[in-house]
This record gives C-alpha cells, structure tokens and sequence, in this order.
C-alpha cells in the first residue's frame, strides 16, 4: 500500500498562507508529521496560492526536500510548474495527473520520458469524466497502453478510476470500485489510485464516510490511496483492514503497528 499524504494543498487556507509567507517552518513540519504518520510520499500543490506557481513550486520542492527523506508527488494543472519541480526533484518524483484529453497528454507525456516519475493517470479524456464502468476501463486501457509504450514501466502506473461524491449521485462509489476491480484483472501490473476524501465532499461525517469507502476499497484491490495520514483512526483502519483483506502476511504489518501504540482500538 502507498500513502500519500494530502495536506500540502494550497486549497487549504493554512498552507496557501503558509506559501504566500513563505513560512518554511510550518509547512516542513507539516511535512515530517505526514511522514512521521506513515506517508510514503507528500503530495505538493501550490496551484491556488498567491503568487506565480512556477516560483511558488520550485521554492516548495526545495524546502521539502531538506525537511523529509520521501518523495514528492507534483500535483499541478500547469505543465511548466510540472517541469520546473521535477527538475529540482533529487529522488523520482510522482506526477499527479496526466490524462487520456489530448492536450493534457500531449503536454504530459514529454516531461513523463524525460523526468520518469511515478505516474498518476486519471480516467478522463476529450469526452470528459466517464460515467459507466466500461467507459472507464476504455480510457485506462488506453492510458495504460500510451504510458507503457512511451518507456514507462506499468509498475510505475497509478490509475485512477475516478471517485466522485455520492451527495451527486448515491451509486458512484460502487462505480468507482468496480471500475477498481476492472483494472486490477485486465492489468495486473498496473497499480490503482485514489483521493480517498473526493467520495464524502458535500456531505457530513465526511471523515466516517472515508474511513468506511477507505476499507471497501481495500477488499477491491486499492493500492494506493491519497488520503491524510495525520488521521489516527484512517490509517488504523487501513492496517486492520489489508490484515483482513489477506495483504499483511502473517498480520505482521498490523501487529507492529500495535506494538509501536499506532493502532486505535
């Protein structure tokens, strides 16, 4: 399983201050503390902060990197800012995201053979946001096939199948779950992806309604989640859950992660 721990966003008030001061301090913290709590790799957005996202960018992966021995993942819109972080970028990043639209992959694709970064490719293309389960696996299929054929190793692939909020429609978690399931058969060396906290947006509880979508996701083979990790219960559930799920041999995993006082009973 890989973390990604979500916090660094510039849509949250605090970190968008925290670039526009430049208040290094907070954010590296920020960062260690994601670390510390079991992320793999720190997602990095900076796309709504005040200021140029070039620079903003560039000045964030620099900071980071001092204050955490973990990769970063990019997470811009911006093909320049992509370019200019990844050039900073001392261990292989991760981009989030390229697409199946052919602007996005042709403004993609280039950085992805010259940087090779882990990749984040979501189910979209010119048609937009699928809505049915086939759809989804079609666009996968052909992102799968276009990222493979340009050098990258499907090892090095995250699909997301797409989770959008039940508040719009109360069956879209089971299509995102199936559309997982369908992945991890027709390519199984191709890893699945999601932001865990798209599925409650716009409704209460939202952090009940990740935890449960979290461990349905787990049984249908998620293998990564972008999520945050400061949240104890999540990530005490997520080890309870790849127990469960037959993905922690022996529970050995689980049984360390208790041991350490990291599991909330």
């Amino acid at each position: 399983m890989v973390i990604v721990g979500e916090l660094i966003n510039s849509t949250r008030r605090d970190v968008a201050g925290a670039i526009a001061r430049r208040d290094g301090a907070f954010l590296k913290d920020l960062a260690r503390r994601q670390a510390e709590a079991g992320a793999d790799i720190i997602d990095v957005n900076v796309a709504v902060a005040d200021g140029d996202e070039v620079e903003n960018l560039k000045w964030l992966v620099n900071l980071l990197q001092g204050a955490v021995d973990i990769p970063l993942c990019l997470d811009s819109p911006n093909p320049a800012a992509l370019k200019a972080g990844l050039s900073l970028c001392g261990q292989r990043a991760m981009i989030n995201s390229i697409t199946a639209e052919s602007h996005r992959w042709d403004e993609i694709l280039p950085l992805i053979q010259q940087y090779k970064p882990r990749v984040l490719a979501l189910c979209m293309d010119d048609g937009g946001v699928p809505e049915t389960v086939e759809d989804r696996l079609r666009i996968a299929a052909k992102l799968v096939d276009g990222l493979v054929g340009a050098g990258v190793s499907g090892d090095d692939v995250f699909i997301d199948p797409l989770v959008k909020p039940i508040c719009i429609n109360t069956g879209y978690g089971m299509t995102a779950l199936k559309a997982t399931r369908a992945v991890k058969v027709a390519f199984p060396g191709v890893k699945t992806i999601c932001g865990l906290s798209n599925i409650s947006y716009g409704l209460p509880g939202r952090r009940l309604l990740n935890r449960a979508f979290m461990v349905m996701c787990v049984a249908a083979g998620m293998d990564a989640f972008i999520l945050d990790p400061l949240d104890r219960p999540t990530m005490s559930l997520l080890d309870a859950s790849l127990a469960l799920a037959g993905r922690d041999e022996y529970c050995m995993n689980y049984i360390a992660a208790a041991r350490a006082g990291k599991i909330e009973f």
